[in-house]
């Protein structure tokens, strides 16, 4: 039996969610009931780097390292784990 579900959410990120799924070829309501179906099954919400809390939401410094790691700018390679365990005890 099915069941209507209402939430209040902003209006734009409502028309930008409909934009995405409509985009993956299915209607939004199949995308969040995808969603609740994980949420039902692992017990867990995952939030990713874009929070909507304030106090998770990444600051400018942390925004940079992540930026620069998805473009692989400035990272430290180590060939052997003791040559990482050698750097990070340098530290």
């Amino acid at each position: 039996m099915n069941t209507t579900l209402t939430i209040k959410t902003d209006k734009k990120l409502r028309d930008d969610a409909r934009r995405v799924a409509h985009g993956l070829g299915l209607p939004l309501t199949t995308a969040v009931n995808a969603m609740l179906k994980q949420f039902v099954r692992d017990r867990r919400l995952v939030l990713e780097e874009e929070c909507p809390f304030p106090s998770h939401t990444p600051n400018a410094e942390t925004r940079k390292a992540l930026l620069n790691v998805r473009h692989r700018k400035g990272l430290k390679t180590f060939a052997t784990f003791e040559e990482f365990e050698k750097h990070v005890r340098s530290l």
